[in-house]
């Protein structure tokens, strides 16, 4: 429960920042604006629950200096096409250059941070988890520098974020074009060229074939694989691990390690208890 705080003067709230709140959880939007209005230094003149509502209030009130954004945005009406935060972020910033925008998330999925890193947002802004700013105060220096034109991001989410821009370097997937990348992800599940095709509305099942052989290319088992089954079952490992595999003369799949070389992906079977001590080493390598 909030601690009572005297009611700011019209002096101080004609000097409190100008705030839009964007929260998809209606009764921790309604906590964040008591805490926030608290402090004396912010005034939330617009909330929001949506990407659609938050473009929408921004576009509308001029006067809104800053936003709190929450980063996973849920949509109703849209479902999983919803735009994010940093999507409506995005969208502010085409007629606001520069809005400054405090993004907070609970959310560590890389979709998130892969979208953060291609907005290529640099200044006005800052990006941390709620679970380190839990308290309302703590976010209010944050919103004063983002207007400031300063940016900060919490050390956690910055690891997250290098972490997924280092695996997209390497990242097979990376090299595929989308319809190759769809049809991956469908060989990926066991469906056949002819229920490939039957999914993705084709007339041919020879499209799928041929898109095949570009996905086989990219990826090098066109040099590899003996055979097309082998060259399936191998592009369907790669795309499941989502990292360059190869594999040598016996048949071994090889998978990059940190020091630039090439490592087993999978532990030698082995018998007994020695066997099962390998095969759990060899999960924790593979995790």
């Amino acid at each position: 429960m909030l601690s009572q705080r005297p009611s700011a003067s019209p002096a101080q709230r004609s000097l409190a920042m100008r705030l839009l709140l964007v929260e998809d959880h209606k009764s921790v939007r309604q906590a964040l604006r008591e805490g926030l209005e608290a402090t004396g230094e912010a005034r939330v003149i617009a909330e929001a629950a949506t990407a659609r509502e938050a473009i929408a209030a921004a576009e509308a009130q001029s006067e809104i200096e800053v936003a709190l954004m929450d980063v996973e945005l849920r949509d109703p009406e849209l479902g999983a096409s919803a735009a994010s935060g940093v999507g409506a972020a995005v969208a502010i910033r085409r007629e606001r250059p520069r809005f400054p925008v405090v993004f907070y998330s609970i959310q560590d999925d890389d979709s998130y941070f892969r979208e953060f890193r291609a907005a290529g947002i640099l200044s006005h802004y800052a990006y941390v988890r709620k679970s380190n700013y839990l308290l309302p105060s703590m976010l209010i220096p944050l919103l004063h520098d983002a207007i400031a034109g300063r940016s900060f991001i919490d050390p956690e989410i910055e690891d997250r974020v290098d972490e997924v821009r280092e695996r997209d370097a390497v990242s097979p997937r990376a090299l595929l074009e989308p319809n190759e990348l769809r049809v991956a992800e469908l060989l990926a599940q066991g469906l056949t060229n002819e229920q490939i095709a039957a999914r993705l509305g084709l007339r041919d099942a020879r499209a799928v074939s041929r898109t095949n052989g570009r996905i086989y290319d990219a990826w090098r088992l066109s040099e590899s694989a003996t055979d097309e089954k082998v060259a399936r079952a191998r592009a369907a490992l790669i795309y499941l691990y989502d990292r360059p595999i190869l594999w040598d003369e016996e048949g071994r799949a090889l998978a990059p390690d940190r020091k630039g070389g090439w490592t087993p992906l999978f532990d030698e079977p082995a018998s007994g208890a020695a066997g099962d001590a390998n095969k759990a080493g060899g999960e924790e390598r593979i995790r």
